[in-house]
Protein backbone atom coordinates (compact mmCIF):
# COMPACT_ATOMS: atom_id res chain seq x y z
CA UNK A 1 0.00 0.00 0.00
CA UNK A 2 1.58 3.26 -1.15
CA UNK A 3 1.09 6.16 1.19
CA UNK A 4 2.74 9.24 2.66
CA UNK A 5 2.99 10.98 6.01
CA UNK A 6 -0.22 12.95 5.44
CA UNK A 7 -2.24 9.83 4.65
CA UNK A 8 -0.63 7.83 7.45
CA UNK A 9 -1.74 10.49 9.89
CA UNK A 10 -5.24 10.45 8.43
CA UNK A 11 -5.49 6.66 8.73
CA UNK A 12 -4.32 6.90 12.36
CA UNK A 13 -7.28 9.21 13.05
CA UNK A 14 -9.81 6.48 12.23
CA UNK A 15 -10.88 3.22 13.85
CA UNK A 16 -11.20 1.64 10.41
CA UNK A 17 -9.96 3.25 7.16
CA UNK A 18 -13.28 4.44 5.74
CA UNK A 19 -14.32 7.77 4.28
CA UNK A 20 -18.08 8.29 4.23
CA UNK A 21 -18.77 9.70 0.80
CA UNK A 22 -20.65 13.01 0.53
CA UNK A 23 -24.21 12.35 -0.67
CA UNK A 24 -26.48 15.06 -2.02
CA UNK A 25 -29.59 15.51 0.17
CA UNK A 26 -28.45 12.62 2.40
CA UNK A 27 -25.30 13.76 4.21
CA UNK A 28 -26.24 16.31 6.86
CA UNK A 29 -24.80 17.52 10.12
CA UNK A 30 -26.10 14.56 12.14
CA UNK A 31 -24.70 11.99 9.72
CA UNK A 32 -21.27 13.63 9.58
CA UNK A 33 -21.02 13.96 13.36
CA UNK A 34 -22.15 10.35 13.84
CA UNK A 35 -19.57 9.11 11.35
CA UNK A 36 -16.70 11.07 12.89
CA UNK A 37 -17.57 10.09 16.47
CA UNK A 38 -17.87 6.45 15.39
CA UNK A 39 -14.32 6.63 14.06
CA UNK A 40 -14.53 7.20 10.30
CA UNK A 41 -14.15 10.35 8.20
CA UNK A 42 -17.52 11.98 7.60
CA UNK A 43 -18.15 14.36 4.69
CA UNK A 44 -20.97 16.37 3.15
CA UNK A 45 -21.51 18.28 -0.13
CA UNK A 46 -21.37 22.01 0.47
CA UNK A 47 -24.51 22.24 -1.69
CA UNK A 48 -26.48 20.46 1.05
CA UNK A 49 -26.16 23.61 3.17
CA UNK A 50 -28.70 25.88 1.54
CA UNK A 51 -28.71 28.77 1.07
CA UNK A 52 -24.98 29.42 1.03
CA UNK A 53 -25.27 31.47 4.22
CA UNK A 54 -25.98 28.19 6.05
CA UNK A 55 -22.60 26.70 5.15
CA UNK A 56 -20.51 28.44 7.84
CA UNK A 57 -23.20 27.53 10.39
CA UNK A 58 -22.93 23.85 9.39
CA UNK A 59 -19.15 23.88 9.70
CA UNK A 60 -19.24 25.62 13.07
CA UNK A 61 -21.85 23.22 14.45
CA UNK A 62 -19.95 20.15 13.26
CA UNK A 63 -16.74 21.45 14.83
CA UNK A 64 -18.48 22.30 18.10
CA UNK A 65 -20.23 18.94 18.37
CA UNK A 66 -17.06 16.99 17.59
CA UNK A 67 -15.08 19.01 20.13
CA UNK A 68 -17.74 18.45 22.78
CA UNK A 69 -17.80 14.72 22.11
CA UNK A 70 -14.01 14.52 22.30
CA UNK A 71 -14.01 16.43 25.58
CA UNK A 72 -16.48 13.98 27.13
CA UNK A 73 -14.84 10.90 25.54
CA UNK A 74 -11.11 11.69 25.73
CA UNK A 75 -9.99 8.12 25.10
CA UNK A 76 -12.01 7.64 21.91
CA UNK A 77 -10.92 8.33 18.35
CA UNK A 78 -12.85 11.21 16.82
CA UNK A 79 -12.11 11.40 13.11
CA UNK A 80 -11.83 14.60 11.05
CA UNK A 81 -14.55 15.74 8.65
CA UNK A 82 -14.52 17.02 5.11
CA UNK A 83 -16.57 18.74 2.42
CA UNK A 84 -17.27 18.02 -1.23
CA UNK A 85 -16.88 20.79 -3.79
CA UNK A 86 -18.28 20.36 -7.30
CA UNK A 87 -15.54 22.31 -9.07
CA UNK A 88 -17.38 23.02 -12.29
CA UNK A 89 -18.81 26.10 -14.08
CA UNK A 90 -22.31 24.63 -13.69
CA UNK A 91 -21.97 25.16 -9.93
CA UNK A 92 -21.92 28.94 -9.39
CA UNK A 93 -21.39 28.49 -5.64
CA UNK A 94 -18.16 26.55 -5.61
CA UNK A 95 -15.66 29.41 -5.35
CA UNK A 96 -17.67 31.11 -2.60
CA UNK A 97 -18.05 27.78 -0.80
CA UNK A 98 -14.31 27.22 -1.09
CA UNK A 99 -13.57 30.57 0.52
CA UNK A 100 -15.99 29.90 3.40
CA UNK A 101 -14.48 26.47 4.02
CA UNK A 102 -10.93 27.77 3.81
CA UNK A 103 -11.67 30.58 6.26
CA UNK A 104 -12.90 27.91 8.69
CA UNK A 105 -9.90 25.70 7.85
CA UNK A 106 -11.93 22.63 6.95
CA UNK A 107 -9.38 19.78 7.09
CA UNK A 108 -10.42 17.66 4.07
CA UNK A 109 -11.77 18.52 0.62
CA UNK A 110 -13.23 16.10 -1.91
CA UNK A 111 -13.33 17.70 -5.35
CA UNK A 112 -15.26 16.54 -8.40
CA UNK A 113 -15.76 17.12 -12.14
CA UNK A 114 -12.86 19.51 -12.87
CA UNK A 115 -9.14 19.79 -12.10
CA UNK A 116 -9.00 21.36 -8.59
CA UNK A 117 -5.99 23.64 -9.00
CA UNK A 118 -7.63 26.58 -7.21
CA UNK A 119 -8.69 24.39 -4.30
CA UNK A 120 -5.16 23.04 -3.85
CA UNK A 121 -3.69 26.54 -3.98
CA UNK A 122 -6.15 27.85 -1.41
CA UNK A 123 -6.12 25.09 1.21
CA UNK A 124 -2.59 23.66 1.13
CA UNK A 125 -1.08 26.70 2.88
CA UNK A 126 -3.01 25.93 6.08
CA UNK A 127 -2.56 22.15 5.81
CA UNK A 128 -5.84 21.19 4.15
CA UNK A 129 -5.99 17.88 2.28
CA UNK A 130 -7.45 17.63 -1.23
CA UNK A 131 -8.75 14.31 -2.59
CA UNK A 132 -10.18 14.19 -6.11
CA UNK A 133 -12.83 11.92 -7.66
CA UNK A 134 -11.67 10.17 -10.84
CA UNK A 135 -13.18 7.47 -13.02
CA UNK A 136 -10.29 6.84 -15.41
CA UNK A 137 -6.57 7.39 -15.98
CA UNK A 138 -7.08 10.59 -17.98
CA UNK A 139 -8.85 12.30 -15.10
CA UNK A 140 -6.31 10.91 -12.65
CA UNK A 141 -3.38 12.47 -14.49
CA UNK A 142 -5.08 15.87 -14.54
CA UNK A 143 -5.71 15.69 -10.79
CA UNK A 144 -2.11 14.65 -10.12
CA UNK A 145 -0.86 17.60 -12.18
CA UNK A 146 -3.07 19.86 -10.03
CA UNK A 147 -1.22 18.71 -6.91
CA UNK A 148 -3.93 16.75 -5.09
CA UNK A 149 -3.03 14.71 -2.01
CA UNK A 150 -4.83 11.57 -3.16
CA UNK A 151 -7.19 10.10 -5.71
CA UNK A 152 -10.66 8.68 -5.11
CA UNK A 153 -11.22 5.95 -7.68
CA UNK A 154 -14.95 5.92 -8.43
CA UNK A 155 -15.22 2.50 -10.02
CA UNK A 156 -18.00 0.44 -11.57
CA UNK A 157 -20.81 -0.26 -9.12
CA UNK A 158 -20.48 2.88 -7.03
CA UNK A 159 -23.65 4.76 -6.12
CA UNK A 160 -24.71 7.93 -7.89
CA UNK A 161 -22.44 9.23 -10.66
CA UNK A 162 -19.91 6.45 -11.17
CA UNK A 163 -17.36 5.10 -13.59
CA UNK A 164 -17.62 1.95 -15.67
CA UNK A 165 -14.23 0.35 -14.97
CA UNK A 166 -13.89 -2.67 -12.69
CA UNK A 167 -12.36 -1.67 -9.31
CA UNK A 168 -9.43 -4.11 -9.64
CA UNK A 169 -8.64 -2.98 -13.18
CA UNK A 170 -8.89 0.70 -12.24
CA UNK A 171 -6.60 0.38 -9.20
CA UNK A 172 -3.97 -1.53 -11.17
CA UNK A 173 -4.05 0.92 -14.06
CA UNK A 174 -3.68 3.97 -11.83
CA UNK A 175 -0.93 2.26 -9.82
CA UNK A 176 1.08 1.83 -13.05
CA UNK A 177 1.89 5.56 -13.00
CA UNK A 178 0.93 6.83 -9.51
CA UNK A 179 2.33 5.71 -6.18
CA UNK A 180 0.43 8.15 -3.98
CA UNK A 181 -2.63 7.66 -1.77
CA UNK A 182 -5.68 5.94 -3.26
CA UNK A 183 -9.23 5.72 -1.94
CA UNK A 184 -11.45 3.09 -3.58
CA UNK A 185 -15.18 3.44 -4.24
CA UNK A 186 -17.58 0.88 -5.65
CA UNK A 187 -19.84 -1.90 -4.28
CA UNK A 188 -18.37 -1.93 -0.75
CA UNK A 189 -20.61 -2.23 2.31
CA UNK A 190 -18.88 -4.73 4.63
CA UNK A 191 -15.83 -4.74 6.87
CA UNK A 192 -14.12 -7.38 4.73
CA UNK A 193 -14.60 -5.09 1.71
CA UNK A 194 -12.43 -2.48 3.42
CA UNK A 195 -9.68 -5.06 3.91
CA UNK A 196 -10.01 -6.04 0.24
CA UNK A 197 -9.47 -2.41 -0.78
CA UNK A 198 -6.29 -2.36 1.30
CA UNK A 199 -5.16 -5.63 -0.25
CA UNK A 200 -5.46 -3.98 -3.66
CA UNK A 201 -3.10 -1.24 -2.48
CA UNK A 202 -5.55 1.45 -1.39
CA UNK A 203 -5.35 3.53 1.79
CA UNK A 204 -9.08 4.02 2.36
CA UNK A 205 -12.40 2.56 1.31
CA UNK A 206 -15.02 5.11 0.22
CA UNK A 207 -18.57 4.12 1.21
CA UNK A 208 -21.84 5.91 0.63
CA UNK A 209 -24.79 3.60 0.02
CA UNK A 210 -24.17 1.70 3.25
CA UNK A 211 -24.86 4.86 5.26
CA UNK A 212 -28.11 5.87 3.56
CA UNK A 213 -30.31 3.51 5.62
CA UNK A 214 -29.13 4.80 9.00
CA UNK A 215 -30.87 6.62 11.80
CA UNK A 216 -28.72 9.73 11.31
CA UNK A 217 -29.19 9.93 7.54
CA UNK A 218 -31.23 12.71 5.98
CA UNK A 219 -32.66 10.28 3.39
CA UNK A 220 -36.41 9.81 3.30
CA UNK A 221 -37.74 6.76 5.11
CA UNK A 222 -38.99 5.27 1.83
CA UNK A 223 -35.51 5.69 0.30
CA UNK A 224 -33.90 3.92 3.24
CA UNK A 225 -36.35 1.03 3.10
CA UNK A 226 -35.93 0.72 -0.66
CA UNK A 227 -32.21 0.14 -0.18
CA UNK A 228 -32.86 -2.49 2.49
CA UNK A 229 -35.28 -4.28 0.15
CA UNK A 230 -33.09 -4.01 -2.96
CA UNK A 231 -30.45 -6.25 -4.47
CA UNK A 232 -27.91 -5.67 -7.23
CA UNK A 233 -30.45 -6.36 -9.98
CA UNK A 234 -32.37 -3.28 -8.83
CA UNK A 235 -29.52 -0.96 -9.85
CA UNK A 236 -29.60 0.68 -13.29
CA UNK A 237 -26.54 2.46 -14.72
CA UNK A 238 -27.54 5.22 -17.12
CA UNK A 239 -26.93 8.85 -18.18
CA UNK A 240 -30.71 9.25 -18.63
CA UNK A 241 -31.32 11.72 -15.80
CA UNK A 242 -28.31 14.04 -15.79
CA UNK A 243 -26.33 13.29 -18.93
CA UNK A 244 -23.57 11.75 -16.77
CA UNK A 245 -23.75 7.97 -16.20
CA UNK A 246 -24.87 7.02 -12.72
CA UNK A 247 -26.36 4.15 -10.71
CA UNK A 248 -29.99 4.47 -9.64
CA UNK A 249 -32.59 2.37 -7.84
CA UNK A 250 -35.01 0.87 -10.36
CA UNK A 251 -37.98 0.97 -7.94
CA UNK A 252 -37.61 4.76 -7.64
CA UNK A 253 -37.65 5.04 -11.44
CA UNK A 254 -40.80 2.94 -11.62
CA UNK A 255 -42.41 5.03 -8.86
CA UNK A 256 -41.74 8.15 -10.94
CA UNK A 257 -43.70 6.65 -13.83
CA UNK A 258 -40.71 6.05 -16.11
CA UNK A 259 -40.03 2.83 -18.00
CA UNK A 260 -36.77 1.37 -16.58
CA UNK A 261 -35.89 -0.11 -19.99
CA UNK A 262 -35.92 3.35 -21.57
CA UNK A 263 -33.54 4.49 -18.84
CA UNK A 264 -31.33 1.43 -19.23
CA UNK A 265 -31.00 1.90 -22.99
CA UNK A 266 -30.09 5.58 -22.84
CA UNK A 267 -26.65 6.38 -24.18
CA UNK A 268 -24.52 9.46 -23.64
CA UNK A 269 -24.71 11.45 -26.86
CA UNK A 270 -27.03 8.86 -28.41
CA UNK A 271 -30.04 9.43 -30.62
CA UNK A 272 -32.15 10.21 -27.57
CA UNK A 273 -29.69 12.86 -26.45
CA UNK A 274 -28.59 10.94 -23.38
CA UNK A 275 -30.45 12.71 -20.60
CA UNK A 276 -34.23 12.77 -20.55
CA UNK A 277 -35.78 15.95 -21.95
CA UNK A 278 -38.86 16.69 -19.87
CA UNK A 279 -40.57 19.79 -18.62
CA UNK A 280 -38.52 21.02 -15.67
CA UNK A 281 -41.67 21.72 -13.69
CA UNK A 282 -43.01 18.18 -13.97
CA UNK A 283 -40.03 15.88 -14.45
CA UNK A 284 -38.85 13.86 -11.45
CA UNK A 285 -35.91 15.46 -9.70
CA UNK A 286 -32.73 13.42 -9.67
CA UNK A 287 -31.65 12.57 -6.11
CA UNK A 288 -34.91 13.89 -4.64
CA UNK A 289 -37.29 11.60 -6.58
CA UNK A 290 -34.87 9.36 -8.48
CA UNK A 291 -32.61 7.78 -5.88
CA UNK A 292 -29.00 6.76 -6.31
CA UNK A 293 -27.44 3.62 -4.87
CA UNK A 294 -24.50 1.31 -5.53
CA UNK A 295 -24.43 -2.36 -6.45
CA UNK A 296 -23.57 -3.31 -2.87
CA UNK A 297 -27.18 -2.88 -1.74
CA UNK A 298 -27.77 -6.63 -1.56
CA UNK A 299 -25.76 -7.01 1.64
CA UNK A 300 -27.62 -4.24 3.49
CA UNK A 301 -30.33 -5.90 5.55
CA UNK A 302 -31.59 -3.34 8.05
CA UNK A 303 -31.68 0.28 9.20
CA UNK A 304 -29.18 0.88 12.00
CA UNK A 305 -27.33 3.67 13.74
CA UNK A 306 -23.97 4.70 12.35
CA UNK A 307 -22.26 3.42 15.49
CA UNK A 308 -23.84 -0.02 15.05
CA UNK A 309 -22.78 -0.14 11.39
CA UNK A 310 -19.18 0.83 12.13
CA UNK A 311 -18.83 -1.50 15.11
CA UNK A 312 -20.04 -4.41 12.96
CA UNK A 313 -17.67 -3.45 10.16
CA UNK A 314 -14.70 -3.31 12.53
CA UNK A 315 -15.57 -6.70 13.99
CA UNK A 316 -15.77 -8.29 10.54
CA UNK A 317 -12.65 -6.47 9.33
CA UNK A 318 -10.60 -7.73 12.26
CA UNK A 319 -11.98 -11.27 12.04
CA UNK A 320 -11.24 -11.46 8.30
CA UNK A 321 -7.73 -10.10 8.77
CA UNK A 322 -7.06 -12.61 11.55
CA UNK A 323 -8.31 -15.48 9.40
CA UNK A 324 -6.12 -14.46 6.46
CA UNK A 325 -3.03 -14.00 8.61
CA UNK A 326 -3.59 -17.43 10.15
Amino acid sequence: MATNAVMQKLVSQTRIPIIGSPMFLVSGIDLVVAQCTAGIIGTFPTLNARPQEELPKWIEEIKARLAAYKASHPNEIVSPFGVNLIVHPSNPRWEGDLEICAQHEVPIYITSLHAPNKVVERVHPYGGIVLHDVTNAKHARKAIDAGVDGLILVANGAGGHAGSINPIALVNEIRSFYDGPLILSGCMSRGKDVLAAQALGCDFAYLGTRFIPTKESSAQAAYQQMIVDADSTDIIYSPFFTGVPGNYLKPSIVAAGIDPEVVREAKTGGSNGGAVNMNKDTRPKTWKDIWGAGQGVGSIQKIQSIREVIDEMIEEYQATRKRLLA
